[in-house]
């Protein structure tokens, strides 16, 4: 017969062994629940397989967001249109460079060393595609810039190719604009020093418009502002001051409305007219009546598709938008099929045969008009003039390469 101690101890020790089993239950259904779940969140391993990935660096927020949103319009609206090549589905990957040069560089080196693109999109702005120059040279992922006009961009880079007209073009065009159109034998500037956009399209304009006159002394004010600046009141007046037939003001869209709509206020009423960067809703949006007859150059004019392509766009856009596309939106869509058709020739996602292939783009079809790329990577373009009528910007007239 067991004494009461004995019996105590059966009892502790059935009752340990009890707690054992249910705590080796336990452990065991949180390990199986476990693995469950972690085979659950397990992606397929061939998914990075499966799809081409192609970058966009645009400005998504900061100073020129409207101008990069617009050629995203246009990216984004090729993909739907065109979504797979060499039989796998094209993955965007947009990157926002913020409208800062540094954070520009920083956006295309993660375009290129994270997200492991096969060639980019972008950028609007001429500064910014240019401060991502050296990571697509060095990295030997070519990038192909929707509105960037400025020569350097692709100058001594050899990863680097456009879909628009330069800016020594453009600025011929408007130099010819103000001498034949305006009757301007003197002329003032008001340029964004701090883009290099700005400056170097002021530049061209100046060096067109002496030629054209004959006089060294046309061009008889420069004067300057920087981004974000929002009084431009002695500018004016000391241009006012000289008595210029017509102002060139090409810059940004947000601070060239404000100095037309400064101007009206301070009583001037001398003619405005200035680059593609104006068209833009914002710029109608700020400047208000005072841009009515405000002139500028740009890439693509809805009111008179040039190819087969330009009516899909327009079509489509027109159906998901219910308005009408902005000239860079058109070089966006251009953009993205100029780097596509480059890959089905090439039969690979290696971005150097991608490179070598958008190189030899000639006579393609595209939205904005036929592309074809010289040496420099620059597409020969025609330009657009249009006009600030009743609130819109109306098509005015195409000008032709010189």
């Amino acid at each position: 017969m067991k004494t009461k101690n004995q019996k105590r101890g059966d009892y502790d020790m059935k009752k340990g062994l009890s707690l054992l089993v249910i705590l080796m239950l336990v452990l065991s259904l949180a390990v199986t629940g476990c693995g469950k779940k972690q085979e659950a969140t397990t992606p397929p391993p061939a998914a990075a397989d499966d799809v081409i990935k192609i970058g966009i660096f645009e400005p998504m927020t900061g100073a020129n967001a409207a101008g990069g949103a617009l050629e995203v319009e246009g990216i984004r609206l090729a993909n739907e249109l065109y979504p797979e090549v060499l039989g796998k589905k094209v993955e965007l990957v947009l990157a926002d460079n913020k409208s800062d040069v540094v954070e520009a560089a920083s956006a295309a080196a993660r375009l290129v060393d994270r997200d492991k693109v096969v060639a980019i999109i972008g950028s609007w702005g001429s500064s910014l595609s240019m401060a991502a120059g050296d990571i697509v040279r060095d990295a030997k992922v070519p990038a192909v810039a929707a509105s960037a006009t400025n020569p350097l961009v692709t100058l001594g880079n050899d990863f680097y190719f456009r879909v628009c007209f330069l800016d020594p073009f453009q600025g011929t065009v408007m130099a010819n604009y103000a001498y034949n159109n305006l009757g301007a034998k003197k002329v003032a500037i008001i340029r964004e020093v701090s883009s290099d956009y700005s400056v170097g399209l002021a530049k061209f304009f100046e060096d067109a418009f002496k030629q054209l006159t004959g006089d060294p002394n046309a061009v008889i004010e420069v004067s300057n502002y920087n981004t974000g600046d929002s009084d431009f009141s002695s500018q004016l007046l000391n241009i006012s001051a000289k008595n210029p037939d017509a102002i060139f003001a090409p810059g940004n869209f947000t601070e060239s409305a404000l100095i037309i709509a400064q101007a009206r206020k301070l009583g001037i009423q001398t003619p405005f007219f200035g680059g593609d960067t104006w068209e833009t809703p914002e710029f109608l949006e700020l400047g208000g009546a005072a841009v009515e007859g405000a002139v500028f150059s740009t890439f693509f004019s809805s009111d008179v598709p040039i190819t087969e392509e330009s009516q899909i766009f327009l079509d489509a856009y027109r159906a998901k938008f219910g308005k009408e596309p902005a000239a860079v939106t058109a070089l966006g869509y251009d953009a993205y099929l100029v780097i596509l058709k480059a890959i089905e020739r090439a039969g690979t996602t290696d971005p150097e045969a991608i490179r070598n292939e958008i190189a030899k783009t000639a006579n393609f079809p595209g939205a904005a008009g036929m592309i074809t790329l010289d040496e420099n990577g620059d597409a020969v373009k025609s330009a657009v003039i249009k006009v600030v009528k009743d609130g819109e910007f109306v098509y005015s007239t195409t000008v032709e390469p010189f």
